[in-house]
């Protein structure tokens, strides 16, 4: 059996430094020089352990070293090395691998990035052959992708043990990175792809979106952080990213980063667009409370669009210190899945397993499953 395995070495590099992505060779580098470190090749792993029984009857198609070459023969895979690449990566090396899995006749074409490489990947393959995606970007809107690593090799254990599963179509989205981080969001369909199916482990497409009714809810839940603010004058708060905590900014009539995280202190902007760095620098050795929302069908609190909330911020915040803020309806658009972390931090992410209150309203609050990734 033949898996194809593309790895976008940079996907996910610009999160925790507050770039928002890392499309391009100048935001990279501006990411290096931030301190961004590589996050696809850990995906990656996550997924391709849960191949691990089925290791003898796997070969992997992949390109030279970290586009999959380095994990795959790490890992003990058979593994095949198609291309050639630079010593930096590029989309045009993303296309190139997987025109070469296509006429290769990979089986199955899995892909580590965000909703760049999917695009890329999508340029190619279109609907010619099953693939999945491991998200390991810092954006994932696309319907292309499984709900977290693990869950990507789940599903490929499925694929190639001959569980029958539907092929349908997953769509490839994205947004204007540059417009991105002025903060404006212009989604777009680049295509579609064909994946395999299994409700519990596929991403459905990011909701996106303020809608009007809501309004008054979010002000209401605007105005109950606003009177804990008040009650703790001295405590920092860090205000994640997403239209359903904007209210929040208006009621105190600051500047909002729609798209990025800010950080309050008595009813003051203290620091805008942050960075993991630049919150750590911020809450040292003073009181932080972390005021984050839920992705619409997704169900990510922590490891899509705020990474700059890492594992270390967390930690030093502490989790009693977590304020989650969703309406009804949006916590509706998951149909009964538990809201996610991924922090990077296994250990950390296990400590949230369980159930966590979320506000829902002024005056209300619902408790939620929630399951942290391994």
């Amino acid at each position: 059996m033949k898996l194809g395995l593309i790895i976008n070495p940079i996907a996910g590099m610009g999160g925790r430094v507050g770039l928002k992505g890392t499309d391009g060779p100048e935001i990279l580098q501006q990411a290096l020089s931030l301190g961004a470190v590589p996050e696809a090749n850990a995906k990656t792993r996550q997924a391709l352990i849960e191949l691990m029984p089925l290791q003898s009857q796997l070969e992997i198609y992949t390109y030279p070293g970290a586009m999959g070459e380095d994990l795959a023969r790490e890992l003990g895979f058979r593994t095949t090395v198609l291309g050639k690449i630079g010593v930096q990566t590029t989309p045009d090396d993303t296309m190139a691998a997987a025109q070469a899995m296509l006429d290769a006749q990979v089986d199955l074409l899995c892909f580590a990035g965000g909703d760049g490489t999917a695009r890329n990947v999508a340029a190619e393959i279109q609907t010619k052959l099953p693939v999945l995606g491991i998200p390991a970007g810092v954006k994932i809107h696309s319907g292309v992708f499984a709900s977290h690593p693990q869950a990507a090799g789940e599903l490929m254990f499925k694929f190639f043990s001959g569980e029958e599963l539907e092929l349908v179509d997953g769509e490839v989205m994205d947004i204007d990175e540059e417009a991105f981080r002025a903060g404006v969001v212009t989604t777009r369909l680049y295509g579609l792809m064909n994946i395999p199916s299994d409700p519990e482990l596929i991403q459905m497409t990011k909701s996106g979106g303020n809608q009007a009714p809501e309004r008054e809810v979010l002000l209401g839940i605007a105005e109950r952080i606003v009177e804990d603010m008040e009650d703790n004058p001295e405590t920092f708060y860090i205000i994640g990213s997403g239209s359903s905590l904007s209210p929040i900014m208006e009621v105190l009539n600051l500047q909002n980063t729609l798209l990025g995280i800010d950080v309050v202190r008595n009813r003051q902007l203290v620091g805008q667009d942050v960075n993991e760095r630049e919150i750590l620098q911020l809450i040292e050795d003073h009181p932080a409370k972390i005021v984050v929302t839920v992705i619409g069908n997704q169900g990510y609190v922590f490891g899509r669009g705020n990474q700059q909330i890492s594992a270390e911020v967390i930690k030093q915040v502490g989790k009693e210190n977590i304020l989650i803020v969703a309406t009804r309806n949006k916590l509706d658009t998951l149909k009964g899945r538990p809201l996610l972390v991924d922090t990077g931090d296994p250990e950390l992410n296990s400590s949230f397993n369980g159930f966590i209150r979320v506000i829902t309203t002024y005056s209300s609050e619902s408790v939620t499953r929630v399951k942290g990734l391994a």
